[in-house]
């Protein structure tokens, strides 16, 4: 293979939800990028992703549904911010001693995120890289619903959307019910998702719904793994 039809070796920040899984979508329709693995912080006191509350264990069903392997970066609760940061300066740095090359994030919009992410980066020759960037979030949303993907919302802001919204499917009737003025990604953390099937997706992904709990000022609701 000629070097300028290399492809660059690159990880996924996983979320566990739409976003990340449409951003490996994108991803995999690019010639230049091999998708090798993804990587994804986890609240180690409860063993789930912090904010989704996502469970570990359904997570790694996600990844094998994607064939693809997951890393787990542990994060102590609560965690400073100087914590968080030595945390991921030793990720970054074991990944490029493994020959990462590139960094990808499904943020959209959000400049001081997108900021703080290439800040991290410096110092390391990994490039950090953000395929959704700048896509308006009204067509982004029914581009990826309309191509079969399919979540639940795991987590909402009852403090910018309603409660109810949890546990909802992300699909059309979710975006039209959505009042006006809330992001329809949820890029302003009014809701978070877990992700279960799409055309990222071998096959989807199997869980049970739990039970629905106010914690820490959220409305979280529970997913089981089947």
């Amino acid at each position: 293979m000629s070097e300028t039809c290399k492809k660059k070796k690159t990880l996924l920040s996983w979320s566990s939800g739409k976003d990340s899984a449409w951003t490996l979508h994108v991803l995999r329709q690019q010639p230049d990028v091999e998708t090798v693995g993804l990587f994804c912080t986890i609240n180690q006191e409860f063993d789930r992703v912090a904010m989704h509350s996502v469970r570990m264990a359904l997570v790694l069903e996600q990844a094998r549904c994607l064939g693809l392997l997951v890393s787990f970066v542990p994060i102590p609760y609560p965690c400073t911010n100087a914590d968080y940061e030595k945390i991921m300066a030793d990720f970054i740095k074991q990944a490029e001693d493994d020959g990462i090359e590139q960094i990808a994030f499904g943020d959209l919009f959000l400049e001081d995120i997108r900021q703080y992410r290439e800040d991290a980066m410096q110092g390391s020759s990994i490039n950090a890289i953000f395929p959704l960037w700048g896509k308006p979030t009204e067509a982004l949303s029914r581009e990826m619903v309309q191509a079969g993907l399919r979540a639940v919302i795991t987590c909402v802001d009852p403090k910018k959307l309603s409660g109810s919204f949890a546990g909802k499917i992300y699909d059309e009737s979710f975006l039209n019910m959505l009042p006006a003025g809330i992001d329809p990604c949820g890029e302003y953390g009014e809701f978070h998702s877990f992700v279960f099937d799409g055309p990222m997706f071998h096959r989807a992904v199997k869980f049970n719904p739990g039970e629905t709990v106010k914690r820490d000022g959220f409305i979280f609701a529970d997913l089981l793994p089947d």
